[in-house]
């Protein structure tokens, strides 16, 4: 029987070529969003073994429900991916109510799916939960604040529940991903970065990390020097930036 797998956020950048990618490696893919005309356009590209749900994840219960009905049209679950994500990274959406959206996808919406797939997959004995979180994870930026936070929440909170697995009877894997820049909407029209990775490379290194169900990947992988250099640096020279 092939693996299913639902994307969680697959209408844009890393969460569309991964269900594509998906999908090559011959899995039967789900696909969820708000922008219900582009996963038209995934259903129309794949045709067969791809099934399609409109999700917002900030609205919690219906995104609980609208998961259970995807995974009903898919004939279950095996592997979840929860990429869905928003950042404030504009002036102009800088502020209370703009932090409290990224909160409301990022933190609440992630924790809101994760947990709820946790206990569908004790319940079933077996799964896979993937997080999506960031290099941006790692340290605190005066300009995308909520956003850096939100994703340090999303690693301890998959390091929590990856314990947790680890004490279960059912066979539960937890991995969490760490992307630097990668071609999206996200980092459209920002100058300045560096090693900005085209998307398809990115999902298909992400796949492989899920295949071999490795517990934390950087993407791409040159971006795990990054990481030791950030937690390298003192937090003295962090407040200076």
């Amino acid at each position: 029987m092939k693996q299913r797998v639902t994307i969680i956020g697959a209408t844009s950048g890393i969460g569309r070529a991964l269900t594509v990618e998906m999908h090559e490696r011959g899995y039967v893919v789900g696909a969820t969003g708000r922008r219900l005309e582009r996963l038209e356009e995934l259903r129309n590209q794949l045709k067969t073994n791809i099934h399609i749900q409109y999700m917002d994840v900030a609205e919690l219960d219906d995104a609980i429900n609208q998961l259970d009905q995807l995974k009903k049209d898919m004939g279950g679950l095996d592997i979840i991916v929860l990429n869905a994500g928003v950042s404030n990274y504009q002036k102009e959406s800088v502020g209370r109510q703009a932090d409290l959206h990224v909160i409301d996808v990022n933190v609440r919406g992630f924790a809101n799916l994760a947990s709820y797939s946790f206990n569908l997959f004790e319940e079933q004995g077996y799964g896979h939960i993937v997080g999506i979180s960031s290099v941006a994870s790692l340290f605190g930026w005066g300009l995308n604040i909520p956003y850096n936070a939100s994703k340090s929440f999303v690693n301890t909170y998959l390091q929590g529940y990856r314990q947790k697995a680890n004490h279960s009877d059912a066979d539960i894997s937890v991995s969490t991903i760490l992307p630097g820049f990668v071609e999206s909407e996200m980092t459209d029209g920002k100058k300045d970065l560096f090693w900005v990775q085209e998307t398809e490379k990115a999902a298909k290194q992400i796949a492989d990390a899920i295949e071999r169900k490795k517990n934390e990947a950087f993407i791409t992988k040159r971006w795990q020097l990054v990481g030791w250099l950030v937690k390298m640096t003192p937090n003295w020279i962090w407040n200076r930036m």
